[in-house]
């Protein structure tokens, strides 16, 4: 796969959803389709209420678009079943959190689809595409970074994709609370894989998906960044959590993505601990969870904690391309 199949692919991701969202911004705006802030959130986000939301749409589409074009240039195959699995988890996830944006948009609430509901939901998807893969042959066995070792997980593995897809697609909606803060770092983190399954010459629609993702982030970017005039939403913060997840499994980077996706980790277990520890005690080991709100309430300012977060993505990714590429 050439780079310039790689750049083609990002453009097109990016030009799809640059394209898309001034048109899109408004139909959103008409449809009032605004974001309800939680009123237990910091008080300088309630400015942000009614900013149209859902743009995650923008994002599913320029990645699927984007994804079969180039897949078909490459390959002159529309679809394949490593593509068809992608595009299963992008856009299943992204229906979830639809509904769950759509639900508190009609009712007027801050509460959508309940946990047990979201969950479930999730759990089925996971399940559907341990069952494709399970079908397929696909490998058990996980790696360590950086090394030739590897452990057999047989029925075990069902477990862990249950686990990366629903704990991912969750950390990532965790982490989106700030303008620009998940569009950047995910973007840095697909960037990572896709120059990983580049330089190990993987399979160009694994890559072509990944690079896709990253352009249509990096082309949200331009309209979510600070003071953002859309939201993703549930339906852009599932959809991109799922696809990182899927994307570590199809290029059999399970482990790798802590390391990658580090900034959604350390996010999920800040809110983890402060849970953990109030329950046990009565008191907070954060101002505010998740850690990008502690840092807020700290005195930083929006920008700030977004730009610090990118930089600590960037770092994590970098050594996961480093240890992956070049040990």
């Amino acid at each position: 796969m050439s780079q310039s199949t790689i750049l083609i692919t990002m453009a097109v991701g990016f030009l799809i959803t640059v394209m898309c969202s001034p048109i899109f911004i408004p139909f959103l705006k008409r449809l009032k389709f605004g974001q309800s802030i939680r009123e237990e959130g910091p008080e300088s986000h309630q400015v942000k209420s009614g900013t149209p939301t859902m743009g995650g749409l923008m994002i599913i589409f320029a990645t699927v678009i984007a994804s079969l074009a180039l897949t078909w240039f490459e390959t002159s195959l529309l679809m394949t079943k490593e593509l068809a699995i992608a595009l299963i988890v992008l856009v299943g996830y992204g229906l979830i959190g639809f509904l769950d944006d759509f639900i508190i948009i009609a009712k007027k609430r801050n509460l959508g689809l309940t946990s047990k509901q979201k969950m479930l939901a999730q759990i089925v998807i996971a399940v559907v595409v341990y069952w494709i893969l399970h079908n397929s042959d696909f490998s058990t066995a996980v790696t360590l970074p950086g090394t030739d070792l590897s452990l057999e997980f047989g029925w075990l593995y069902s477990v862990l994709i249950l686990l990366m897809l629903v704990g991912t697609s969750n950390a990532v909606n965790l982490t989106d609370g700030l303008d620009g803060l998940v569009s950047g770092t995910a973007s840095i983190a697909f960037a990572a894989f896709g120059i990983i399954g580049w330089a190990y010459g993987l399979p160009s629609e694994i890559v072509i998906f990944t690079f896709a993702m990253v352009g249509a982030l990096l082309g949200f970017l331009v309209f979510n960044s600070h003071p953002a005039k859309v939201f993703m939403g549930d339906t852009g913060s599932l959809a991109v959590g799922a696809s990182l997840a899927i994307i570590a499994i199809l290029m059999k980077l399970e482990l790798l993505l802590i390391l990658i996706g580090g900034v959604f980790v350390v996010e999920t277990l800040s809110v983890m601990l402060q849970v953990i520890v109030f329950k046990a005690t009565g008191q907070r080991v954060l101002k505010m969870s998740p850690l990008h709100h502690h840092y807020e309430l700290s005195g930083w300012s929006e920008w700030r904690v977004v730009a610090t977060f990118w930089t600590v993505g960037f770092i994590c990714a970098a050594l996961g391309v480093y240890i992956e590429v070049f040990i």
